[in-house]
């Protein structure tokens, strides 16, 4: 190995500070932004590093496995003792069945292919029964192994270049509700793989909604893989606005709505980097094409709708580490108006970051809660949940800290 590589803190039995200055350089993150988006000094960074601190506390190294996009806190301390992953959940019994339709070579012999009215029909009963289910993952992973082989049966199965390219479309549309189901799943290859697939199929459609719901989900993929790839969910986002724009004059409420998404996902990439001022700019345009809308549409991928937009406020306010104005998004949030169980739930959380990170954890937990009742599937694999739950664990508050307890025992987050 060259002397100036960096070593893996994986591997080595390296001490806690080490770990954090090499997962933080991977990420791409100076001292001084690390610093800022920790709450603390650089020069406190710096100590911790150097090892001329000891390791922080739990709630501290938390903050610490959120930045870093950490998702096993062992990658963090090296204690391998007690293993909490963070942002992957459990793998979902039906993970396996969905990963073999989406690796199986679908021939069929002469069985003839689904018609896409049938096809489309079922997307459309998926998506509804997605929304309406508290176990969204399970609803969803029972239907997708046949949906998902008898869309690329369908493709295969056209006779002309026009039918060949609807059934691209609808292809593209399973593989986007398959990542739905494998997303925070431990098997971020067959995420990829099924990202990109999707995308392929959106291409080879031509059809612009596919297009965008395609790029919108890669780019979510992208900047979930962290700093180092923020670009690279930038110039997806943007490539596939430019590609939309031309569609927009007379365009319907669906093409409209994932436009809207786009920008939104713009808006979210900002404040991961901490650009207010670019994140706050995208959220108004996302907003003025929410308005564009007809009153009471709801985009059954994305959510975009009108309502939706207060929600994107508190994720932009949060995400931009703003406590004051994340919490006074919150309450200015109507919560009733979002239709989605999921959608609701993923809300819920991004609201008690809100609190959180304004210092109310009693009441981030109380709308944690909310959150498990709206959609437990939901809670259960987001990491930012996870991550506030266990901090609350060891609260000094012996209430709180019991509050907490119970619900990290529903999310099965204290199991051996």
């Amino acid at each position: 190995m060259p002397d100036d590589a960096t070593p893996d803190p994986y591997t080595d039995p390296i001490r806690f500070g080490q770990r954090m200055q090499i997962l933080r350089t991977r990420r791409g993150l100076s001292r001084s932004v690390a610093a800022g988006l920790l709450g603390m000094s650089p020069s406190w960074v710096k100590q911790v590093e150097r090892g001329e601190i000891g390791m922080p506390k739990l709630p501290t190294i938390l903050r610490i496995a959120e930045l870093l996009r950490v998702r096993d806190l062992t990658d963090l301390t090296g204690d391998q003792s007690a293993p909490v992953n963070l942002f992957i959940g459990p793998g979902h019994p039906r993970l396996q069945a969905v990963r073999d339709a989406v690796d199986s070579l679908v021939f069929d012999g002469d069985r003839e292919g689904p018609s896409v009215a049938h096809l489309r029909a079922r997307l459309v009963t998926a998506w509804a029964a997605r929304h309406r289910a508290a176990n969204h993952r399970e609803v969803i992973g029972g239907l997708l192994p046949d949906l998902i082989r008898d869309a690329q049966l369908a493709v295969r199965r056209t006779d002309t270049a026009a039918d060949r390219r609807t059934a691209q479309a609808i292809l593209s549309e399973v593989y986007s509700l398959s990542q739905f189901f494998i997303a925070y799943q431990p098997d971020s290859a067959l995420l990829w793989r099924v990202a990109e697939r999707g995308m392929v199929a959106a291409q080879e459609s031509e059809d612009p909604h596919a297009i965008g719901v395609a790029a919108w989900l890669a780019a979510q993929a992208h900047r979930d893989s962290g700093p180092a790839h923020f670009d690279a969910a930038d110039n997806m986002t943007v490539g596939a606005l430019a590609h939309l724009e031309q569609h927009l004059p007379g365009a319907d409420d669906r093409t409209t709505a994932i436009v809207g998404a786009l920008q939104f996902e713009a808006a979210y990439t900002a404040a991961r980097r901490g650009e207010s001022g670019a994140a706050w700019g995208w959220w108004d345009k996302a907003e003025k094409t929410a308005k564009k809308l007809h009153e009471g549409y709801y985009h059954p991928v994305t959510s975009f709708s009108r309502a939706i937009m207060r929600a994107h406020a508190v994720t932009v306010a949060v995400e931009l580490r703003a406590g004051g104005e994340s919490v006074r998004q919150a309450v200015a949030a109507d919560s009733t108006a979002i239709p989605s169980r999921p959608r609701l739930a993923r809300h819920r959380i991004e609201e008690a970051r809100a609190y959180q990170l304004d210092g109310q954890a009693e009441t981030a937990l109380a709308t944690l809660e909310k959150a498990h009742k709206a959609a437990p599937e939901t809670i259960k694999y987001n990491g930012y949940a996870r991550r506030i739950v266990l901090e609350e664990t060891e609260s000094r508050v012996p209430a709180r800290r019991q509050r907490a307890a119970v619900l990290a025992e529903r999310l099965r987050l204290l199991a051996a």
